[in-house]
């Protein structure tokens, strides 16, 4: 089982942390459904490196965009020694006819029920080409292979994703293209989930779910279960899910202290045009409030380049964040993934400049823009990131909390992680971190609360992306 890298550094000691942080779930998850005698290496190259000169009778790739023509290399050289490979994930689901020459099955869609049936077929050597989604129930998962997760090589060993998929439709987001043809968003059964939970070692925990609170009923339930487990954990919600009801308080007394949060825009024009329907007309400043008077960090999430952005809208955006005191921020240039009502909206009108998936990477302009220029574009966003991390707004953000706590805590984040990033690249590539972070961990506490109140213990490291 490999996971491709998504950039194009030849060695993993050379990658960006941020692609060492989580271990490959989707495979270790489709490995459970093996059978205990089968013999399975699960490979990521973005913390080693591959072993091509093996000779396994099976190899199952996972494709996204920016890794797709290196999983086709891969797939491809496989397939000329023999072996019988296959090929699944967002990009392949978006473009089944793309890699359908590369492999000898693919899967469109969520695997869990179509990995069962292919395996089954296997055996009985009458394996069909494609194999297409049709469950989307996965109450009935068995746990995942985290005997194969190297767990030493990950930032973040500690992932779970506990749901499918997010309620919401918004036309920029691969989710529709993936869930096409079913329900989009659905869950496991709590007690599966706390039972994963408590398999796993340590108190940090990493929710990489699209959307955790997206099922108040199960969300409810599984912070109920969480109290008393003494974990502290990190996770991703939408605005309006923050501001329904009591469950973001229900989340921050099951241990939640950091999350992502998709803002995307503070213009309600491109909010219509992206049908991001939940954040139309939600307080993003009422939000933010409550998730800083429950000790939560934020990273917030922006898009630029949607039609209605002009040149001052990457000026207007980090003021806005520097003056909401947003811990982090995550941004992005608008990429028309294949699949999604942006890129078939975009092909119509003739604004896709290429297909090379390598580039669409959120990073380049890929689309003929609007409102401003492609230059603009790349330049502006550049100078978000300079500026959003800059030790004068890492400092006005700080301060802009109303607990000297609080203040410590922003600006040991914002400054000790972004802009000491090579240190730490360079500590977690060699270990050293391990040795650090029983240190961290005692300092960052009582930076929270004095030492007092294990509960409120915190991950040393942001929610980023």
């Amino acid at each position: 089982m490999i996971l491709p890298a998504l950039t194009e550094a030849k060695s993993p000691f050379w990658r960006p942390i941020k692609y060492s942080l989580f271990p490959p779930l989707g495979l270790a998850t489709l490995a459970a459904y093996c059978s205990p005698d089968d013999e399975i290496d699960l490979q990521d190259e973005h913390v080693e490196e591959l072993r091509l000169d093996d000779r396994p009778d099976l190899v199952i790739i996972q494709v996204y965009i920016t890794n797709a023509f290196r999983a086709y290399g891969l797939a491809d050289h496989y397939r000329a020694i023999g072996a019988y490979v296959c090929l699944g994930g967002l990009h392949v689901s978006s473009l089944p006819e793309e890699a359908a020459p590369h492999a000898d099955s693919i899967f469109i869609g969520p695997g869990e029920d179509t990995f069962r049936e292919f395996l089954a077929d296997l055996r009985r050597k009458s394996p069909r080409k494609i194999y297409r989604n049709k469950e989307r129930d996965i109450a009935g998962i068995p746990p995942i292979r985290r005997d194969l997760i190297k767990r030493e090589r990950y930032l973040v060993p500690n992932s779970i994703v506990v749901s499918r998929g997010c309620p919401h439709h918004c036309d920029f987001c691969y989710k529709d293209a993936f869930f096409e043809g079913g329900r989009s968003f659905y869950t496991q059964q709590v007690d599966a989930a706390l039972a994963e939970i408590d398999r796993l070692p340590g108190r940090h925990l990493y929710f990489l779910d699209d959307h955790l609170l997206g099922n108040q009923r199960f969300s409810g339930a599984l912070f109920d279960g969480m109290k008393g487990m003494n974990r502290v954990f990190q996770g991703a919600s939408t605005i309006d899910a923050i501001l329904r009801g009591d469950l973001i308080e229900q989340a921050a007394g099951a241990g939640l202290r950091s999350l992502f949060v998709g803002f995307e825009t503070l213009s309600r024009g491109n909010l219509v045009q992206g049908n991001k329907r939940q954040n139309i007309g939600k307080d993003y400043e009422e939000a933010i409030r409550r998730l800083h008077s429950l000790g939560v960090m934020i990273n917030g999430s922006f898009v630029f380049g949607l039609d209605e952005d002009d040149p001052d809208v990457f000026r207007r955006t980090v003021d806005w964040a520097v003056k909401n005191s947003l811990t982090t921020c995550t941004f992005h240039i608008l990429t028309p993934y294949p699949g999604t009502r942006l890129f078939k909206n975009m092909a119509t009108e003739g604004r896709i400049l290429h297909r090379n998936w390598d580039q669409y990477d959120t990073r380049q302009v890929v689309y003929k823009t609007l409102g401003l220029s492609a230059d603009q574009l790349k330049d502006g966003y550049d100078w978000a990131y300079r500026s959003f991390y800059s030790w004068s707004n890492i400092l006005k953000a700080s301060l802009g909390h109303e607990h000297w706590r609080h203040v410590i805590k922003h600006f040991a984040y914002a400054g000790g992680w972004k802009k000491f990033e090579p240190m730490w690249n360079f500590l977690i590539k060699t270990q050293g971190l391990n040795k650090m972070l029983p240190l961290l961990e005692a300092i960052l506490s009582r930076v929270r609360n004095g030492s007092k109140d294990p509960e409120q213990g915190l991950s040393p490291f942001p929610a980023i992306a």
